[in-house]
């Protein structure tokens, strides 16, 4: 009994925890390669579903959250130190917010879909980035814009007004997408 507990805690603690290695996608896929986590195979599933290349997906994820479970955004300051509210419901891998999330798992049906579980945020971020392309004309393999209209929301993209900042993440965000890209050539996940 107590070796079934602890096989069971070793399971989890390593569920949660961010990879140490996050530019270099092979580490990362090679680091969460577990029987119940492993995020090559998650990205692989949602890149199936969505049409969205696996480098754009995990490149989105590394830009909003560093592949952290539980990210949150920084809280305001009241008074300039007293922590207050946070700015936004983002939270998870894929920072994404509570009314996108519902929408989400109620266009999907994937009712115990968690935020902070990377097959469920990697497959949100496909699906919203095929919903960018859907309604925004984004390709499937534009890192750039489909950030935009990511972090900016599509109604937000379709104004076309950024900030240099979000410009800014979504050049990062390509960037990395096409790091990934050839890191992928070269490991074969």
């Amino acid at each position: 009994m107590r070796i079934a507990i602890f096989i069971a805690l070793l399971v989890l603690a390593g569920c949660g925890t961010a990879p140490s290695r996050i530019d270099n996608i092979c580490a990362i896929f090679a680091q969460k390669d577990g029987l119940f986590n492993n995020w090559a195979r998650e990205a692989n599933k949602a890149s199936q579903r969505y049409g969205v290349p696996v480098p754009v997906l995990m490149a989105t994820i590394y830009t909003e959250s560093g592949f952290r479970a539980h990210a949150r955004p920084p809280r305001t300051m009241l008074l300039g130190f007293i922590p207050w509210t946070r700015p936004s419901s983002a939270y998870g891998y894929a920072q994404a917010l509570d009314g996108t999330w519902e929408t989400y798992k109620n266009e999907t049906g994937r009712w115990g879909a968690s935020r902070s579980d990377f097959g469920d945020a990697v497959d949100f971020v496909g699906w919203y980035h095929r919903k960018s392309h859907d309604r925004n004309g984004i390709a499937l393999t534009d890192g750039y814009r489909l950030y935009l209209a990511y972090y900016s929301g599509h109604s937000g993209y379709e104004r076309g007004q950024f900030s240099s900042g979000t410009r800014a993440a979504a050049e990062r965000s390509a960037g990395i997408a096409s790091r990934y890209e050839n890191q992928l050539r070269a490991c074969g996940y």
